[in-house]
């Protein structure tokens, strides 16, 4: 759940990248750090595990409206994907006001991404979260690998209740910020009809 920062004036909101090992969950918070202005971001944190690193970093961005005369300021992180990394996920969870599920859309990858979605299930019903509810994207990354998963197959697969979606190649910056931007303003719209019913937002 976002946090109120009242001395700067801004609506602290977490949105974690997740999804399995190697999707490019780590190249799609690259970028977007790399194409923030650098008097708008925060430091980009490395944690670094045997196979994979966990990423961190905050920013404000130029284009979003204020809450109730508030900024909103987001924090970007990415989950290691392998199973083994369960408490580190379920920790980085914790808090998290959107969600961008990353599949990697290579054919011998799908069972690893269905694990990664239902581990993402367990671990936010595990902390009273519904994943029906919470604001989520999916962005279907390596479009350019040859024999890619179709479209067709990876929203019946995963997308059943039809959530935005969008079609990516991170490593050349391909539908990594449209991501963003989708995510930013479901988490936004959501922070919004809280705020509208008389709801906390810390």
């Amino acid at each position: 759940m976002s946090f109120i920062n009242y001395s700067t004036k801004e609506v602290n909101c977490k949105i974690v990248y997740f999804g399995p090992g190697l999707s490019g969950k780590t190249t799609n918070i690259q970028y977007i750090y790399e194409h923030t202005q650098q008097d708008r971001r925060g430091k980009l944190v490395t944690l670094s595990t045997d196979n994979e690193r966990t990423l961190f970093f905050d920013f404000l961005p130029l284009a979003v409206e204020d809450i109730r005369g508030y900024k909103t300021r987001f924090h970007l992180y990415t989950i290691p994907g392998q199973t083994f990394y369960e408490i580190s996920r379920e920790f980085i969870l914790k808090g998290v006001d959107g969600i961008v599920f990353v599949v990697d859309s290579q054919e011998d990858r799908m069972d690893a991404n269905i694990e990664s979605f239902e581990a993402l299930e367990r671990s936010l019903d595990r902390q009273g979260y519904d994943l029906s509810k919470i604001p989520l994207v999916f962005q279907y990354n390596k479009r350019d690998t040859n024999g890619a998963v179709s479209l067709q197959e990876l929203e019946a697969t995963f997308n059943t209740r039809r959530r935005q979606q969008f079609e990516a190649v991170a490593n050349r910056g391909e539908g990594v910020m449209e991501t963003l931007q989708a995510i930013s303003q479901a988490v936004i719209r959501e922070l919004k009809g809280l705020a509208s019913q008389g709801g906390e937002t810390a």
